[in-house]
């Protein structure tokens, strides 16, 4: 019988990290990665193994897909470690995007349906703004109110808002491209370290996704949710929810609310969570994790060596 293990907690990133060849090495020693990645490959009738392997990188980091592969990829760490009796944990939280991926894990939402939706949003996301009108910027060093009112001073009648706080000092902003720009120039007048625009196409998590998450809650109310496994903390209040509805409800405002990043790690500090597996390709969270809250032990699972040492340090505890 697999038990819980009350220190530990699983993260799943969101957007961001993905790269080619993820998870290349995991799946020659588990069958069961290819197996998810062909189930999610049938739901969307797209190669997605062969896109995460091969590329074109363009096509990897286009947000109809990166949304989709990367969900697949959390979902086939979560089922190796499964197969393996790793010990469960007592939170989940997923990065944007992750949020998905932890629903899934936490056995909210079907994978498939899973897949299905986000390719969904992504595509929802995509067509919400016009290419070239939205950006996102990281703005590094600079204390959030200053930021706030930065954006506020830089707006003119557009939208530009912070929208990840992702780390202490490292908080995204995102809105209508000249806003950005705007913005990104008078944060350095203001002292930021360093601003750096971001490679993305989609403004995501301020109002510029408004009708795209009308949309989405169209599509949202035809999915299929039951209340989760794990609580799973979402990041537009940093807190859980059991009923379908109002996980629902959640994950429409997601899409133009910020993501709570800093203070969801810190509720697992204050929860008594001592271990963080980052379930997912790369190691970004773990980074951000580190320099929120440094007393977590953060570990990633995406090589066959890593499982290994995760799976003997994260035995159930009472």
């Amino acid at each position: 019988m697999v038990e819980h293990n009350k220190t530990l907690a699983f993260v799943f990133p969101g957007q961001g990290s993905q790269q080619i060849g993820m998870l290349q090495s995991v799946a020659e020693d588990f069958p069961l990665i290819r197996k998810t990645f062909a189930t999610a490959s049938e739901v969307l009738g797209k190669d997605l193994w062969h896109l995460s392997q091969q590329g074109p990188v363009e096509d990897l980091n286009n947000t109809v897909n990166t949304q989709p592969i990367l969900l697949t990829a959390g979902v086939a760490l979560w089922r190796v470690w499964q197969q393996k009796n790793g010990a469960m944990p007592t939170l989940m939280a997923g990065h944007s995007m992750g949020e998905y991926t932890a629903l899934v894990c936490a056995n909210a939402i079907s994978f498939e349906d899973g897949v299905k939706l986000v390719a969904e949003r992504g595509r929802l996301m995509q067509e919400a703004v016009p290419k070239g009108q939205g950006a996102m910027a990281a703005v590094l060093g600079l204390d959030d109110q200053i930021l706030s009112a930065v954006c506020k001073e830089a707006a003119q009648g557009e939208v530009v808002a912070a929208v990840n706080f992702n780390a202490i000092g490292q908080t995204v902003i995102a809105g209508n491209t000249q806003a950005v720009e705007r913005a990104s120039a008078l944060a350095k007048e203001k002292g930021a370290k360093r601003v750096l625009m971001l490679p993305v196409s989609v403004p995501s998590h301020c109002d510029l996704m408004y009708p795209a998450a009308m949309l989405f809650a169209k599509v949202l109310a035809q999915v299929a949710m039951v209340s989760p496994t794990f609580p799973v903390i979402h990041n537009v209040d940093v807190n859980s929810c059991s009923h379908p509805d109002d996980i629902r409800a959640r994950l429409v405002q997601q899409l133009y609310h910020p993501v709570r990043w800093v203070e969801t790690i810190q509720r697992f500090s204050h929860e008594g969570l001592q271990t963080v597996i980052e379930c997912g390709p790369g190691k970004v969270l773990s980074g951000l994790i580190k320099r929120i809250a440094p007393e977590l032990k953060t570990m990633g699972i995406e090589m066959t060596s890593e499982l290994v040492v995760a799976l003997e340090n994260c035995r159930a505890r009472s």
